[in-house]
């Protein structure tokens, strides 16, 4: 008897508990879901407070804002016309420091001995060359028009090794040089005086960039 009302005890107190806590957990759900509405008729209450937009302001608001878009639009326009001009101005530096660097080699009649001016121009080439720049250079041949297609081959391919061998003896590596000999096929000037011919006696230089 006495276990049976021990029992009967324990069942009421728990459930007295869980009636509490229910109770608690209700009344917290209803006093989060009163200050939801109360935040929500503040949020109207202020919207309503402010004036409504009036056309005029609506208009003039949209102007502001295509203004300002524009603007956006044209400073990148600009900045993208400065880094293309940018570009185009190291592209021609590069292109001039390569034409310096690499100027045509001029040769005496039927000779393919390198010139004291030759032989500066080749220093500069291998300058640029030792500079870390990575280029490779195809060294043309040439001739002027007398004499057979032969011989000038044969020509034009001594002047272009004589330009590699310098060029090597000053450090630069074989195997960024080609040579190729045009002979008499492919003149400066196609003219068919000593002036044209002197210019046409040369070695000419293909640089590529890497």
């Amino acid at each position: 008897m006495k276990r049976n009302l021990v029992v009967f005890s324990l069942i009421v107190v728990v459930l007295g508990l869980g009636l509490i806590l229910t109770v608690g957990c209700a009344k917290k759900v209803v006093k989060e879901t009163a200050e939801e509405k109360t935040a929500t008729v503040q949020k109207e209450a202020a919207a309503a407070a402010q004036p409504a937009e009036t056309e005029e302001q609506r208009l003039a608001r949209e102007k502001a804002m295509k203004e300002a878009a524009m603007k956006e639009a044209a400073l990148k326009e600009e900045q993208e016309r400065e880094r293309a001009l940018a570009a185009q101005k190291e592209k021609e530096a590069a292109a001039a420091a390569i034409a310096a660097a690499f100027a045509d080699l001029r040769f005496d009649f039927d000779k393919f001995d390198l010139k004291p001016e030759a032989r500066e121009t080749l220093k500069k080439a291998a300058a640029y060359m030792l500079a870390g720049k990575d280029v490779t250079v195809v060294i043309e041949g040439n001739c002027d028009e007398r004499g057979t297609v032969e011989y000038n081959l044969a020509l034009g391919e001594k002047r272009a090794l004589s330009a590699m061998k310098f060029l090597v003896d000053l450090g630069v590596d074989k195997g960024r040089i080609k040579t190729i000999s045009y002979g008499k096929e492919r003149p400066l000037d196609p003219g068919h005086t000593e002036e044209a011919w002197a210019k046409n006696r040369r070695d000419h230089f293909v640089v590529t960039e890497k």
